[in-house]
């Protein structure tokens, strides 16, 4: 039997060893482990505190928004009659769009061009850039 038996010693040793390799992996997991539950506990505490922080400044907006309707809806309306002026206004602007389209591409008279009144044109003695529809030229600025 001693035979038997000594042949086993070395393959004792290294099943022996072979555990000591597993229990110092294992220790290093376990630390491991242990190491990134700490960090995931920081990241939830950092997203805990950044989430509430974010609740806090929507509230606010929320809030800043709500006195915003509320000034707004507070003022008072323009008179009925101020209104109506205004709409005119838009409408006769509306209305006398084509006919300054016409006359600022040159393809029309002046806009206020009138029947029974003297052209604008009619009362220029030279020809100017006025008499074909255009803008005049900028005067030349001398520097101080």
């Amino acid at each position: 039997m001693r035979p038997a038996m000594s042949a086993s010693v070395p393959e004792e040793i290294k099943l022996i060893e072979r555990h000591e390799e597993i229990l110092d992996q294992r220790a290093e997991l376990l630390e491991q482990m242990v190491n990134r539950g700490k960090q995931l506990k920081i990241q939830r505490k950092q997203q805990v505190k950044e989430s509430e922080a974010a609740r806090h400044r929507n509230a606010t907006l929320l809030q800043d928004l709500q006195k915003i309707e509320d000034r707004l809806r507070g003022k008072l309306l323009p008179s009925p009659h101020f209104l109506a002026l205004e709409t005119g206004y838009w409408a006769s602007v509306e209305e006398s769009i084509p006919a300054w389209e016409h006359f600022l591409l040159g393809k029309g008279p002046h806009p206020t061009d009138g029947v029974g009144q003297p052209t604008r044109r009619a009362k220029q003695k030279t020809s100017t850039a006025k008499d074909q529809g255009l803008p005049p030229h900028p005067k030349l600025r001398t520097a101080p």
